[in-house]
């Protein structure tokens, strides 16, 4: 009975941990919106927690190289057997005698002043900055590759709803072309083409089908998502159609992008070198002291019987005189080194205000081709409604009905083109401007 109570009991206590277990890998909704896809993205994303590693490496390095404004305290021992000679005694006089000696010191040094103390120093400001603009590139570029690929199989599920509503009415196009044939109103030829129609409709759907499992691929890469869960988007035509917007009178602040403050900051790293050398000449100086325990004896056994210590501190002054006009070719160099980032810098203004030129005339012009393409979808619903109405009653011919239907279905991928054309074309121009990782906090 007592076995049986354990195996009864033991269930219930684990059962806890198990749902919790299941609460967390099931803590995505079944439907993703691109903000869900972008938080799961920064949270999963190698490529992100690798940037937040490199961050802390940084951290970690900073550390090591401030390590030696600190005390640094050693021990140092020996234990030494003579066969011949012996050295100076602890009275000062020589005694051939003495055989044994050993030495239990500690010894600690101060750093008062180092020139490459002082570079480590100045360099840690500038080297966490830059690994935290790069932390922020890595968001920046999964925000920007997510919201694409995002884009992208929204875009091809869109396109498939159209294929399979224009397999629907080329269906019953075909029904009726087949109907019209049978009752001897028409030839076979609009049966035939409408047969033809929908095998191309058909062949359409299935390319289609295969490049969502394509696309939804990539979508899972960027975001960091295992292959085997399950991933649904939500489509919300109205939240898109109102997130299509962006205010394009904007200012391009150079300085919002993460490329350009990256390169400020390395050439910072880089200034320093010229003021690194330029003190080069100055001494090192540093404080010492030891405290030491000497023990000398004939036999091994009474080596440690009676000490001897002493103990003293002292400066250490170390003067570079002449290193072979070494010091002033790293100086030249280091100059050299910061034109050259100077002019990083010019290039790099000069390429952000392409891209955001060309990222700005990108997204006016894909908007104005959306807007213009709104309408059409409307229109050539209504022709082809009145078109198939036409044929029906027999004043229109089954080519009017293709024409129709083709328009239709022209406009709408045109139109579900354009929306997601603009909405791509927006996120280029926020990264453009650098405002990507503002907005999508």
């Amino acid at each position: 009975m007592k076995n049986k109570f354990r195996f009864a009991i033991v269930p219930l206590f684990l059962l806890p941990f198990c749902l919790l277990a299941q609460v967390r890998q099931d803590s995505l909704p079944p439907l993703l919106n691109l903000n869900q896809c972008i938080q799961y993205a920064l949270q999963n994303q190698p490529a992100v927690r690798q940037a937040g590693i490199d961050e802390a490496i940084n951290e970690r390095d900073i550390g090591i190289s401030m390590a030696a404004w600190l005390p640094q305290v050693n021990s140092a021992n020996s234990a030494s057997h003579y066969f011949k000679g012996s050295p100076q005694a602890a009275n000062g006089v020589a005694n051939s005698s003495i055989s044994n000696v050993s030495i239990i010191g500690i010894q600690a040094t101060q750093v008062i002043y180092n020139n490459d103390v002082n570079l480590a120093s100045k360099a840690s400001k500038y080297s966490r900055e830059y690994y935290k603009d790069n932390t922020i590139s890595s968001t920046i570029n999964v925000i920007t590759d997510v919201s694409k690929a995002f884009y992208d199989v929204l875009l091809s599920q869109r396109q498939l709803d159209i294929i399979k509503e224009d397999i629907v009415r080329l269906q019953r196009s075909l029904k009726d072309a087949r109907a019209r044939y049978d009752a001897g109103v028409a030839d076979k030829t609009d049966y035939k083409q409408a047969t033809i129609a929908l095998n191309n409709s058909m062949a359409t759907r299935k390319q289609t089908e295969e490049a969502i499992k394509s696309k939804s691929a990539y979508l899972r890469q960027t975001m960091g998502m295992p292959a085997e869960r399950p991933l649904t988007l939500a489509y919300d035509s109205t939240r898109f159609e109102g997130e299509a917007i962006i205010d394009t009178n904007q200012i391009l602040d150079y300085t919002n992008r993460i490329e350009y403050r990256q390169l400020q900051a390395r050439r910072n790293l880089t200034a320093l070198n010229i003021d690194y050398y330029k003190y080069g000449f100055l001494p090192s100086l540093s404080a010492n002291g030891a405290y030491n325990l000497n023990y000398f004896s004939n036999s091994l056994g009474n080596l440690y019987n009676q000490s001897f210590p002493n103990a003293y501190v002292g400066l250490s002054l170390n003067i570079p005189i002449f290193t072979g006009k070494r010091r002033l070719q790293n100086l030249s160099k280091a100059r050299l080194q910061t034109d050259r980032a100077d002019l990083d810098l010019v290039n790099s203004r000069n390429q952000i205000n392409t891209q955001y030129v060309q990222a700005l005339a990108s997204y006016k012009s894909n908007y104005n081709t959306w807007q213009l393409l709104k309408q059409n979808v409307s229109l050539a619903s209504d022709v082809y409604n009145v078109v198939s109405l036409q044929y029906r009653e027999g004043i229109k011919t089954y080519l009017d009905v293709i024409v129709s239907q083709s328009d239709l279905r022209t406009a709408e991928l045109n139109y579900f083109n354009a929306l997601f054309q603009v909405l791509s074309s927006k996120v280029d121009l926020q990264k453009a401007l650098g405002t990507v990782a503002t907005v999508n906090k």
